[in-house]
């Protein structure tokens, strides 16, 4: 019984949060699920698998996220060959910027 008191504890929180999430921040994740987590850490904790790559719950330190659309829309191209070349629609630049904004 205090074991199921200890998941519920742990577990309610996470669940209470992505079920709050709207629509457009559940795209946005699973966008970044499938574009970005191989280098980034795409949540709220964890390290970047790749070191150079920023954790995305700090990009709005480094950056305004709305002022992210622009660079979406006309490609992300880094200096480094490990980030691949990114054009995204504008749906997905809206989904993704949602996402962003939610982890700040």
């Amino acid at each position: 019984m205090r074991l199921i008191a200890v998941c519920l504890t742990i577990l309610l929180p996470m669940i209470t949060t992505a079920s709050a999430a709207t629509k457009a921040e559940r795209r946005g994740l699973a966008f970044a699920e499938s574009n970005c987590a191989r280098c980034h850490a795409i949540g709220r904790t964890g390290d970047s698998r790749l070191k150079q790559a920023p954790p995305f719950r700090s990009l709005h330190v480094r950056y305004p996220i709305e002022s992210l659309a622009e660079a979406f829309a006309e490609g992300i191209y880094t200096g480094h060959s490990d980030m691949p070349a990114f054009e995204l629609d504008p749906d997905q630049i809206n989904d993704l910027l949602a996402y962003l904004k939610s982890l700040e």
